[in-house]
């Protein structure tokens, strides 16, 4: 039979590859849009093979209607406060009220488990939102994947073409975790139709050091690439309340001081997964880094 998964987020770029990712795996996907959705992101949606279905995204009762029937509900919502937990707490309660048996939380991140609560706002929001999942009666499922491979460059600056170095804060040795979107999606796809997956799973499509990204980068340009002491976690962390001070940025997701937070928590290592899931489904294939950096070299 096929599985009905419902899909929060759909027209948003996670959101986009997760559906093309359940489409290819044979699953009937249906998309949660707003009732003044535009004509532009209904046509986008359809032409992935999706199901529309209209709610009010405040409205538990309608949520829980378009829900009917369906195996899982995943959330590729992106957001602050309002999306991640309160918003996310309305479609978690949904689900539940419409007896789905499972839930994928947005998370998408490297792993806010072992991170400090007050260093990293996006994770604390993760964070908050995992106690309330975790007292609902419903199963959940979690995704860690480190940092999306596709920010190497101009979203995630630690590799400065220009002056040929890579940045690193306290060694350049520091293990960190990279998975590209595409391979975030396929792995979330397979999970979602997998009924027997745990609380937790963690994947990386790679994993190196700065001293290592600098090797590839020598590697894919064929010119010598450097690493950069940049200063320890103190340094790092007055730069992050410069940021702040400068450009607050309060109502954007992702600002250069979230970034600057999260290389943080990477080059601390506190946010470093281990025991990965990678192997739990077979048929899915991992880009390194080296093959990202040669398909989208950073300017």
């Amino acid at each position: 039979m096929t599985s009905t998964i419902i899909l929060a987020g759909a027209a948003g770029d996670l959101g986009t590859r997760i559906a093309r990712a359940l489409v290819a795996r044979g699953a009937s996907v249906r998309a949660l849009i707003r009732p003044n959705t535009s004509a532009a992101d209904r046509t986008h949606l359809t032409a992935l093979g999706l199901t529309l279905a209209e709610a009010d995204p405040a409205n538990v009762d309608a949520l829980a209607a378009a829900m009917q029937g369906a195996s899982c509900v995943i959330s590729a919502l992106n957001g602050l406060y309002d999306v991640i937990v309160e918003r996310q707490s309305v479609l978690l309660d949904a689900a539940v009220r419409a007896g789905v048996p499972r839930f994928i939380p947005s998370d998408y991140s490297e792993d806010f488990t072992k991170t400090t609560r007050g260093d990293n706002r996006n994770l604390d929001l993760r964070r908050e939102f995992m106690g309330r999942a975790d007292r609902a009666s419903i199963g959940v499922t979690t995704i860690l994947n480190g940092a999306f491979m596709d920010m190497l460059g101009n979203e995630m600056p630690i590799i400065q073409p220009r002056i040929h170095r890579v940045l690193y804060w306290v060694s350049a040795d520091q293990p960190m975790d990279f998975t590209t979107k595409d391979d975030v999606a396929a792995y979330v796809a397979a999970a979602a139709l997998d009924d027997t997956t745990p609380r937790i799973l963690r994947i990386a499509g790679d994993t190196l050091s700065a001293r290592e990204l600098a090797g590839v980068m020598s590697e894919v340009t064929g010119e010598p690439y450097q690493t950069l002491h940049a200063g320890n976690l103190g340094v790092l962390g007055v730069m992050i309340g410069v940021a702040k001070r400068v450009a607050p940025q309060p109502g954007d997701p992702f600002p250069a001081w979230q970034g600057m937070q999260y290389m943080r928590d990477m080059f601390s290592g506190k946010g470093k997964l281990t025991a990965l899931n990678n192997d739990r489904y077979p048929d899915l294939t991992w880009t390194s880094v080296r093959e990202q950096l040669t398909q989208h070299r950073p300017d």
